[in-house]
């Protein structure tokens, strides 16, 4: 039985696709670029917050020279609007109340700013404490290496196999893999089953009971 879970948190935990694209194309219309698809920015995510600008650049033929300006862009539109459709995944709330129940800890590990991370999970997780969150902090570089996984680690004071990483790309489970960590995907987030299993992952899970049963041993 595993003692504490590791969650990412965009795909994972809540659905900010809409609003992460909402706010990116916001930043790139008002500076006259064309604008991508909440599909698209799908496969943009996960890598933090200058791997996405980077990919829009690249991906919308734009100059280098408007990182920053984009970057800022961005951070000031998602700051308006980060809640506008954002929302916890069916069934996550209650899969952290039984794991909470069972004294099982949790645990947040996110390539979002540390700022933003810590502003959307004051917003949608008031009533279900984590025991560690994480977003990206400038000590740490950001998954997949294994840097700010491998502190939680050492504040958890926890063996590794007793320990569950759950996300929902490559990234994350390549993050698991590097830490030495046990690995979920799941499926109801931003990527598919094909690159989970491809990347490596140990289990999939359909809905977020099924972390809880493998938890439990069944």
């Amino acid at each position: 039985m595993y003692k504490a879970v590791i969650f990412d948190l965009d795909g994972t935990l809540l659905d900010t696709i809409s609003d992460i694209a909402d706010s990116v194309n916001a930043a790139l219309r008002s500076n006259g670029y064309n604008e991508f698809t909440e599909y698209e920015y799908k496969y943009f995510v996960g890598k933090g917050i200058d791997e996405l600008i980077r990919t829009i650049i690249k991906e919308g033929g734009i100059g280098d020279e408007e990182f920053t300006k984009l970057k800022n862009g961005y951070i000031e539109e998602y700051a308006k609007r980060h809640s506008a459709k954002t929302k916890p995944y069916e069934g996550i709330l209650e899969l952290l109340a039984e794991l909470k129940a069972n004294g099982i800890k949790t645990c947040i590990l996110s390539n979002k700013p540390h700022f933003q991370t810590e502003e959307v999970v004051d917003k949608y997780f008031s009533q279900s404490e984590f025991d560690i969150v994480f977003g990206k902090l400038p000590e740490y570089e950001i998954k997949p290496n294994p840097e700010s996984a491998e502190k939680i680690i050492e504040l958890l004071g926890m063996r590794k196999e007793d320990i569950l990483y759950v996300g929902d790309t490559n990234t994350d489970i390549q993050t698991a893999i590097n830490a030495g960590l046990d690995s979920v995907g799941v499926l109801w987030g931003f990527r598919t089953e094909g690159e989970l299993v491809e990347a490596g992952a140990d289990y999939i899970a359909r809905d977020p009971e099924d972390i809880f049963k493998l938890i439990k041993g069944d």
